[in-house]
């Protein structure tokens, strides 16, 4: 075993210092200078845009999930295991300074999440729950690939509701086992939590999109709030430390003696993908879920799901970092995973805290588990529609959400790392490629919203662009109105982006 591990790490690591980690970086930047960073301009929009009503049909039933709901199921997959656990192996491997790197990850790769999640709203499909799409989509619809659609398919399939949720399994096991047994004499208890997590999985999983979008916005803002609470109280507990945790960051970010020591490349490798696996930007999971939204523009959901970046890694990410770094840990023998987080927060706030701890990881890593399981759905539709194909898919689910909660953990982290690796790269080129597009997507949107409207894209105002399956009319898109006044608007705005293009 130690040996598989050993050669899953080194392929990995290959992958990722010499062909993802410049991908990332060029696309990111690029994407932010033609965007006119759009990540930091249009903050405002992201808020006004997550609030907005669901369109409605005919008979005045939502369209599809809302953008709120839709932020909420890939929320459900960001928050979680990446937020705790990976905060804690980011910092044990690569020390304070990853967590700058995973700022800058997640400002840079904001400008990818816009791209990404604008570009599966415009070429999502419908379906009998309303919408989906994703990557796969938009490589077969954009780049008339479908064979490149199918590839990144399975590659999300074997990533998210497999190597991700077994992953946030075997954390949830970890914790309760630390909870329970700390000596770590009680084998029985992960076979006890898998038994447990496979069959609440099984119970959601068979309902469907609507039961999965209902129990995460339930839960997620709730457990995510509750562990933000509990982290600034640390943060004030530590106030004096946190001018030299702050500057622990930035120095170990760039300092004279890791460049010494050629464990630079190792900070930033580490912050790197340990942001991307928490914020998930760029990596083409979050579009899968931003496509199933009801919105009037496929801008809005570009908006809110970079905004979801920014939830994640500002926020949750930073504060499991300052609980970890406040408690001034000892990095030199710190184990991956959980452990970190955990130690810190029962040193300041007693055994309690462990038992706490224990049900925030429980809900948000299952909460992620079904936004994992979600992704890997909407992928097997593209894929295939047999009813058979989708059962066995659910059950194989429940199956690795088992094994994964009584596996070791290092194997988990080092095959999910390789494979999402492999994600990335299929989707940062794809989007690479298709970007002009989510280009002139905003500037519609922008000059909708200087005219004081509020935007609605209809696929008039791309008419050169195959592939659009919905957006046919905004008849489509809000209901009932004036088709004529619809059709206007549309060859005005057509016309404008075809000027600007």
């Amino acid at each position: 075993m130690d040996a598989l591990n050993d050669l899953v790490l080194a392929a990995g690591d290959t992958l990722w210092t010499w062909i993802v980690l410049p991908v990332v970086a060029i696309l990111g930047i690029y994407f932010t200078v033609r965007s006119g960073v759009v990540q930091f301009r249009l903050i405002p929009e992201m808020f006004r845009t997550l609030t907005d009503k669901t369109p409605r049909d005919e008979t005045g039933r939502p369209q599809s999930v809302s953008a709120f709901q839709a932020f909420t199921i890939s929320a459900a997959s960001r928050v979680g295991v990446g937020n705790i656990a990976g905060v804690g192996t980011a910092i044990a491997v690569g020390g304070a300074g990853a967590i700058f790197w995973m700022w800058l990850m997640a400002f840079i790769g904001g400008a990818s999440a816009f791209v990404e999640s604008s570009l599966g709203q415009l070429f999502k499909v419908r379906d009998k729950d309303g919408f989906r799409g994703g990557p796969a989509y938009y490589i077969e619809r954009g780049l008339k690939a479908r064979w490149a659609g199918i590839l990144f398919a399975v590659i999300l399939i074997l990533c998210f509701p497999f190597a991700f949720s077994s992953l946030q399994a075997n954390t949830i096991s970890a914790s309760f086992t630390s909870t329970v047994a700390p000596d770590g004499a009680a084998g029985w208890v992960a076979w006890a939590v898998g038994a447990v997590l496979a069959t609440l999985t099984g119970l959601v999983v068979f309902g469907g999109v609507r039961r999965i979008a209902h129990v995460t916005q339930a839960v997620v803002p709730l457990m995510a709030l509750i562990y933000l609470l509990v982290g600034l109280v640390i943060v004030a507990m530590n106030i004096t430390r946190l001018p030299e945790v702050f500057a622990s960051i930035f120095t170990q970010a760039f300092g004279y003696n890791e460049l010494l020591g050629a464990a630079l490349g190792t900070i930033i490798m580490t912050g790197v993908k340990r942001g991307m696996f928490s914020n998930e930007a760029g990596l083409g999971s979050a579009p899968n879920a931003g496509a199933s939204a009801a919105v009037t523009h496929p801008v809005k959901q570009g908006l809110v799901q970079t905004l979801g970046v920014y939830f994640d890694t500002f926020l949750v990410c930073s504060i499991t970092a300052f609980i970890i770094l406040v408690s001034n840990p000892d990095l030199a023998n710190a184990e991956r995973g959980i452990g970190l987080t955990q130690d810190a927060m029962v040193a300041n706030l007693g055994g309690w805290a462990s038992i706490l701890l224990t049900v925030v990881v429980f809900l948000l890593a299952f909460s992620s588990i079904l936004g994992n399981y979600y992704y890997g759905e909407s992928n097997i539709e593209f894929i295939t529609t047999r009813p058979w194909v989708l059962t066995t898919y659910r059950s194989l689910v429940v199956v690795a959400i088992f094994v994964g909660s009584i596996a070791g953990s290092d194997l988990i982290w080092n095959t999910a790392d390789g494979i999402m690796g492999l994600m990335a790269l299929v989707n940062l080129i794809a989007i690479g490629l298709l970007s002009g597009l989510a280009f002139r997507l905003m500037r519609d949107y922008t000059h909708q919203r200087r005219q004081g409207r509020d935007p609605v894209f209809t696929r008039d105002l791309m008419p050169d662009v195959t592939g659009i399956e919905c957006w046919t009319d905004e008849r489509s898109v809000t209901g009932p109105i004036d088709v004529a006044t619809a059709r206007r608007q549309a060859t005005k705005h057509r016309d404008h982006v075809h000027h600007e293009d």
